[in-house]
C-alpha cells in the first residue's frame, strides 16, 4: 500500500508564486568578498558567481524566526509527508548563462514528483522542487532540481 495519497499527488505541479529580484553590482562585490572570490570580474561586481543566485531570493529574516539550524522556515511548496524525517537528496542545477548588474530575474518553483521506493529500513518518499530562473523576459538563466527524501 502506498504512503503517497491520491491527495498528495494531486500536489505535483503546485508552483509558488514567482519571486523577482533585482542584480547590483554592489550586492555582488559584497558576496564576492564575503565568499572570497578571487576573480576579478567578481570582485568588480561585474559579473556573479554562479553560486549567487542561492541567496538571492532568500529573504531576510530576524535570527529569532530562522529554524535552529539557522535555516528559514519551509516555504510550503512540499506538502506535509506522512514521513517525517527529511533528508537532502541531492541537486543539479543547469546555468543558462552569466548574470550581470542590472539583470532583473524571476524565480519560479515548482514541485515536479512525488514518489516512493523501498529502503533498507522501510518506505522512503521522494519530493523533487525545479527552480526556474529566468530574466523577465522569459531567457533562462538556471535551472535547479532539489530533491528531498523522507524517511
Amino acid at each position: 500500500m502506498s504512503l503517497l495519497t491520491p491527495e498528495l499527488k494531486a500536489e505535483v505541479g503546485r508552483s509558488l508564486p514567482p519571486v523577482t529580484a533585482e542584480v547590483t553590482r554592489r550586492e555582488i562585490r559584497k558576496y564576492a568578498a564575503a565568499t572570497g572570490q578571487r576573480l576579478k570580474r567578481f570582485i568588480d561586481g561585474d559579473e556573479a558567481p554562479p553560486m549567487f543566485l542561492f541567496g538571492l531570493f532568500l529573504d531576510i529574516l530576524p535570527r529569532e524566526r530562522m529554524l535552529a539550524d539557522g535555516r528559514q522556515p519551509d516555504d510550503g511548496l512540499v506538502p506535509e509527508l506522512p514521513l517525517t524525517r527529511v533528508m537532502a537528496g541531492g541537486s543539479e542545477a543547469t546555468f543558462h548563462r552569466g548574470i550581470y548588474p542590472g539583470d532583473v530575474l524571476v524565480s519560479t518553483q515548482t514541485l515536479v514528483d512525488l514518489y516512493e521506493k523501498a529502503g533498507s529500513q522501510g518506505p522512503l518518499i521522494f519530493a523533487v522542487v525545479e527552480n526556474r530562473v529566468e530574466t523577465r523576459d522569459g531567457e533562462p538563466v538556471m535551472i535547479e532540481r532539489v530533491t528531498r527524501i523522507a524517511r
